[in-house]
């Protein structure tokens, strides 16, 4: 990582020497935490802050990394575009612009889109104050973004304050929450026309997250207003309604499948339910808005951003115990690793 891009405060030195001896390689057992300020590098190893990215955008939230580990990506609340940085120089390569009040980001399996939510309606507070939505204002977009050709275009309309992005799992479609509507939306990936509508009004209110199993076979939507997740099967039909504690928002299944993770933000829990009985099997208490999270890649530890604490928790992934605290990291939002790892925003 280049010096100059680096934030000195948060361990220059080291960060400069390691990446010095890998030759401008490709640092690796990192997560990138994206923050009003910037993306917070975390050496996994030590479990500490290690460096500070500017985007060169302001307010980056959503985050993505491409599957090579060469380019992160940020959506930038305030200056409406998606920076591409390069992570063995941590110089920004592009910019890219979007639209108004850009939020969350996937990216596909082989890097070469990268999908981001945008509100054209949506009035942007200062940071650390909720966005407004405009009356009458249209509805969210969703935005194709080539990282390489440094492109992007208005991929698709979607509902009321889209919030998380699925894959289907034979990639022919984009799976969307809107939260302000009540509905998930697949999208046909080739035309980018909706190709089904599920009003989940019968079993709840305000779907937030929304995650497909390893095995391809069922989708998980969390509630964040009715305090539930909804399963259905991989063609959208209905299983299973799941009460859970206050504010579900993140979703993720482990590695193997066997575990359903969600970040119930309202409550300060991080809440693991058996994936094939959906019985609640284990809590972690956590701090305040802690939203999303992502595993490390060794599947040992679970990294949860707090927005309102400013902190990140780091959960032993098998006793599901804090492990560390890792403190005064302002208004973390997302979280993802290098090399990949299962959490709200990325899968392997």
């Amino acid at each position: 990582m280049n010096a100059k891009a680096i934030c000195p405060a948060l361990g220059l030195l080291a960060l400069a020497a390691a990446m010095s001896a890998a030759s401008a390689a490709v640092p690796t057992n990192v997560a990138y935490v994206s923050t009003p300020e910037g993306v917070t590098v975390i050496d996994l190893a030590r479990l500490a802050p290690i460096g500070r990215i500017d985007v060169g955008g302001k307010g980056p939230r959503g985050i993505a990394i491409t599957p090579d580990g060469k380019y992160l990506l940020t959506a930038n609340q305030h200056t409406a575009d998606v920076s591409v940085i390069d992570t063995s120089t941590s110089r920004v390569v592009r910019r890219i612009p979007i639209g108004k009040n850009p939020e969350f980001m996937r990216i596909q399996h082989d890097g070469s889109i990268a999908y981001v939510t945008y509100e054209p309606s949506v009035v942007s507070g200062p940071p650390g104050k909720a966005p407004r939505e405009e009356k009458g204002g249209s509805p969210a977009e969703v935005a194709a973004v080539d990282p390489q050709a440094g492109t992007a275009k208005s991929f698709l309309t979607g509902g009321r304050e889209t919030e998380g992005i699925e894959f289907s799992p034979d990639g022919k479609y984009i799976v969307v929450a809107n939260e302000g509507n009540d509905t998930v939306a697949l999208y046909d990936k080739a035309t980018g026309k909706v190709a089904k509508t599920i009003d989940v009004t019968p079993w709840g209110s305000r779907p937030r997250g929304a995650k497909i199993a390893p095995d391809g076979k069922t989708y998980v939507v969390t509630m964040e207003n009715s305090n539930n997740f909804v399963v259905f099967d991989r063609d959208f039909n209905f299983i299973r309604s799941v009460p859970t504690d206050q504010g579900p928002y993140g979703v993720s299944f482990d590695r193997g499948g066997r575990h359903i993770l969600i970040a119930a933000a309202r409550s300060g829990e991080l809440e693991v339910f058996d994936a094939k009985t959906y019985a609640s099997v284990a809590k972690a208490s956590l701090g305040k808005r802690c939203w999303h999270f992502s595993f490390t890649p060794d599947d040992s530890k679970i990294i949860v951003a707090c927005g309102r604490s400013n902190d990140l928790h780091v959960i032993d992934a098998r006793t599901y115990k804090t492990e560390k605290v890792i403190a005064d990291v302002h208004l973390p939002w997302g979280v993802v690793t290098w090399p990949k790892a299962y959490g709200t925003l990325d899968t392997p």
